[in-house]
């Protein structure tokens, strides 16, 4: 029984910032890969960012560089910095974790809205 749970979602102004949270029930060591995905309205799920247990992290191509994926190990938390946010950046995020040795695990998701 493993549980992802995302906080931090709210509104913001385009150039503005947010910090997304994942908390799990487990210690991180036991996944393989941790992300952060989102899906826009009317648009399906797409890959924003990762980050595995030897922290080489991988971005989605509209988010590099604007984006950061990190890890907080002793907080058993999965961290999503974002910046210069976009209106096409608004949708749902969601925390999704990879256990050893291939199991999914999401969360129920957090609304980022980003107003022109």
């Amino acid at each position: 029984q493993v549980q992802l749970v995302e906080s931090g979602g709210g509104s913001v102004q385009t150039g503005g910032s947010l910090s997304l949270s994942c908390s799990a029930s487990r210690s991180l060591s036991n996944f393989n890969v941790l992300g952060w995905y989102r899906q826009a309205p009317g648009k399906q799920r797409e890959l924003v960012a990762s980050i595995t247990g030897a922290y080489r992290t991988n971005y989605g191509d509209s988010v590099k560089g604007r984006f950061t994926i990190s890890r907080d190990n002793a907080k058993n938390m999965v961290i999503l910095q974002m910046n210069s946010l976009k209106p096409e950046d608004t949708g749902v995020y969601y925390c999704k974790a990879t256990a050893w040795p291939a199991d999914d695990i999401w969360g129920q998701g957090t609304q980022v809205t980003v107003s022109s």
